[in-house]
């Protein structure tokens, strides 16, 4: 690739990056506009930062490299996507939201769901459990975009981690939400090009259409390689054998993890309270969808397809060709795509990156700076800018730390553990707090116990793919696993939880409304 062309194209995406925060900054006067941008960010612009937030390094690199090894089963994870983080998330929980933030006067998700339930106990749970456990999740963000600089650059992985997370501090710091949202909005449309682009692309690259490229797809079924049949893998274009240990891991972690997750995710729920009116939240359901159908669907789509290319080129499946999964989309868009590409792929994949780790810093941040250390909402309007900063800075460090101790093929797995947790800890609380009057504070503060630590129970004791990893029930019992019956050891954790926390609001509000409401 011509390293001039990269040059300027890296040099004008950083002005404009640096213009745009600076915007934001000059625009920020007070918390709230740091925040949530006063309350009054444009519909449009809100949509896209939504969007631009969801989808990540992970969704491109991480899931792509999903779609490359075990097929397109993993399109229904878009289809959950769509449905239950755009149209049920905007139509369903961001009306209420948006409302309700505004009158309770909260700035952070965990401001939201405290001063609703009028408790200290539950503002600094949530905090606690988002500063805690969200350094995983933008851990895996920053791998996705760092693996990428990697193999592009042709650099060491420690230096690009480096350079990456220096980039992304700079302007969250700095900007505000309202930094965040412009740069998430140029973001946004720089994916949604370079999508489109990458799978019109890829027919052109192979000289077949839609029909021919899937039936050659079909057709290569017999070339999964063994260790993935052993799993249930039957081809590309079909879902793997059902009840196998690969349908375990693609419908309850990846689709149902993910897919549900989205709705209790505090860096998402938080953009509903930053818009006017309910019905700018409705125009951004068709932005947010289209959005999602384009940059999701591309990735899967063609990473699934990348095999037919792969086998083209090299003789073997994309699985076959690079052991490391998270690391079959840099090589194959490396490879199969115009050299100039490239380099505006590059500003896709830091794009992904950087408009989620802003969100998530930012979110972080708050949690630690506000809602953990400390304004009281008398103090808040006088600390709570500088503290946030002070929080953010924490978490890039906590952040940046944790990327040494993830393995390969982590970046998918860590994106749907961290949205199985939040949806086991916050959405019975979340949930109940916009639809249910007969919600009692008891309620929810055992519902966000129980799921959080029935949550780490089953990561630590029951599901095979953390426990025996970690080696903690190993030390303690002699084996990797509690249950060694099949197939509970793959059963997600969040099916277990969350209907688990959610029983439990219902069950302790019944036993403690009249209490409450003496």
């Amino acid at each position: 690739m011509d390293m001039f062309i990269m040059g300027v194209t890296i040099f004008l995406y950083l002005a404009a990056i640096a213009g745009l925060s600076y915007i934001g900054y000059r625009k920020t006067r007070n918390s709230s506009d740091y925040l949530l941008g006063g309350r009054e960010m444009n519909p449009i612009v809100m949509a896209l930062s939504y969007g631009a937030t969801f989808i990540s390094a992970s969704a491109i690199v991480g899931f792509g490299g999903v779609a490359a090894t075990f097929g397109m089963g993993i399109q229904w994870l878009c289809l959950l996507n769509i449905l239950m983080g755009v149209i049920v998330a905007f139509i369903v929980f961001g009306r209420p939201t948006r409302r309700l933030g505004a009158q309770l006067g909260a700035h952070t998700f965990a401001q939201f769901l405290g001063n609703f339930y009028q408790s200290e106990h539950v503002r600094k749970f949530v905090a606690a459990v988002i500063f805690i456990g969200m350094p995983l999740y933008a851990a895996v963000v920053i791998k996705g975009g760092a693996v990428f600089i990697e193999r592009l650059f042709d650099i060491n992985l420690d230096v690009a981690l480096f350079i990456f997370t220096f980039i992304v501090a700079i302007y969250v710091i700095t900007g505000g939400i309202k930094g965040v949202l412009y740069t998430d909005a140029m973001q946004a449309t720089i994916m949604f090009l370079c999508m489109l682009f990458l799978l019109f692309w890829f027919y052109h690259r192979m000289d077949m259409n839609f029909t021919e490229a899937n039936r050659a797809l079909s057709d290569i079924s017999h070339l999964v390689p063994d260790r993935f049949k052993e799993l249930g893998h039957q081809g590309w274009t079909a879902m793997p054998v059902s009840g196998s240990p690969q349908w375990y891991t693609l419908v309850t972690s990846l689709i149902l993890g993910v897919g549900i997750g989205c709705l209790a995710q505090p860096q998402l729920a938080v953009r509903f309270m930053m818009v006017k009116s309910a019905k700018q939240l409705n125009r951004g359901v068709f932005i947010g969808s289209l959005f999602l159908i384009v940059t999701v669907g591309a990735i899967y789509h063609v990473g699934a397809l990348s095999n037919l290319f792969f086998l083209k080129e090299h003789g073997m499946v994309a699985s076959e060709a690079i052991k490391d999964m998270d690391k079959i989309i840099p090589l194959f868009i490396n490879e199969a795509m115009p050299s100039w590409f490239g380099a505006l792929f590059m500003l896709c994949i830091l794009s992904a990156s950087m408009s989620t780790l802003s969100a998530q810093f930012h979110t972080m941040g708050a949690a630690g700076g506000v809602d953990l250390v400390g304004a009281s909402s008398k103090r808040f309007e006088k600390n709570s800018t500088l503290l946030v900063r002070i929080g953010i800075v924490v978490s890039i460090i906590v952040s940046y730390l944790v990327c040494y101790t993830l393995s390969a093929g982590i970046i998918a797995k860590g994106t749907a553990l961290f949205m199985g947790v939040c949806a086991t800890t916050f959405l019975p609380a979340y949930a109940c707090a916009l639809f249910w009057k007969g919600v009692t504070r008891q309620g929810a503060i055992a519902s966000l116990w129980v799921g959080a630590l029935s949550s780490l129970f089953a990561m630590l004791f029951l599901h095979k793919a953390e426990a025996s990893s970690i080696g903690l029930c190993h030390a303690l019992f002699g084996k990797d696993y509690l249950i060694e019956a099949y197939p509970w050891f793959l059963i997600d954790p969040i099916l277990f939880s969350l209907p688990l926390s959610t029983a439990t609001i219902f069950i302790v509000s019944r036993m403690t409304r009249k209490k409450e409401a003496a």
